[in-house]
């Protein structure tokens, strides 16, 4: 029986094959002329007061369901730009986190901060797909890749303008994440195979990078007191969303993670 991470992968791998058939790689290239400029998504989170904050739309996730129920992509992004965030992740996949590519889309319609197209990509096509609907940045996941497809993923990406959050959970894939040289890196406090979180995960991996590296911490990130944790560890990024998904108040709740008043 595999885990969960093994289902979506499995699944991502039919939903790009039919996507392909529906719209080929050939014709998703022959919009590029018309896609939006790039903004830098690295500079937004190195840039910022404080810790540079990646505020993320999400509207379930397969290990809590249905996080959010009032969900509007559009309403929840201008909160975030209007209260400290430094970059946008929306997430897309549709099967499993009830998201969809035209949130990305129509988020980058409404606000004009960087954005991240999260979900798992496997394939080039899907770096496309995110550069047509308006991504900033794509997140490369290196436990769904080997270091040959990783490499050729964000290559593609830079190719295309686009920068690529590289994100690991797994130590031994540290050095598959080093020899990119990524300028931005995620490290994944939620275990993909059994979704539980430990903030102190990527504390400790953190170590491994060098300074110009920009070490994003993700998930599991609840208060003011995770995230000065960070701080005082070197991190200079975070990743929240369930967090600021399932606030009566997200705009309270963001201002209370980067200390506003």
């Amino acid at each position: 029986m595999g885990t969960v991470l093994d289902k979506i992968v499995a699944h991502k791998r039919v939903e790009i094959d039919r996507s392909k058939r529906a719209r080929p790689f050939e014709m998703l290239e022959e919009r590029l002329a018309e896609a939006a400029p790039i903004r830098d998504f690295t500079a937004a989170l190195s840039t910022a007061e404080g810790m540079g904050l990646i505020a993320e739309v999400k509207r379930a996730s397969p290990s809590a369901g249905v996080i959010r129920e009032d969900f509007d992509p559009v309403a929840i992004a201008k909160i975030y730009s209007q209260h400290g965030a430094a970059c946008i992740s929306v997430l897309t996949d549709e099967h499993f986190f009830q998201g969809r590519l035209e949130f990305l889309s129509d988020v980058r319609q409404a606000v004009d901060m960087p954005l991240l197209r999260k979900d798992f990509l496997l394939d080039r096509y899907q770096v496309l797909e995110a550069r047509l609907a308006g991504a900033d940045c794509v997140l490369l996941i290196a436990e769904c890749l080997d270091e040959a497809r990783l490499r050729e993923l964000f290559e593609f990406a830079a190719e295309l303008g686009m920068q690529s959050l590289v994100e690991f959970y797994e130590p031994e894939n540290i050095d598959m994440v080093r020899n990119l040289a990524p300028p931005l890196v995620g490290i994944n406090n939620r275990n993909l195979k059994t979704f539980e979180t430990n903030l102190e995960h990527s504390i400790r991996l953190s170590r491994h990078f060098p300074p110009e590296t920009l070490v994003v911490s993700e998930s599991g990130i609840h208060n003011a007191e995770d995230v000065e944790r960070l701080r005082q560890a070197g991190i200079q990024g975070m990743l929240v969303g369930e967090t600021l998904m399932r606030s009566s108040d997200i705009g309270a709740r963001l201002d209370e993670l980067l200390g506003n008043r």
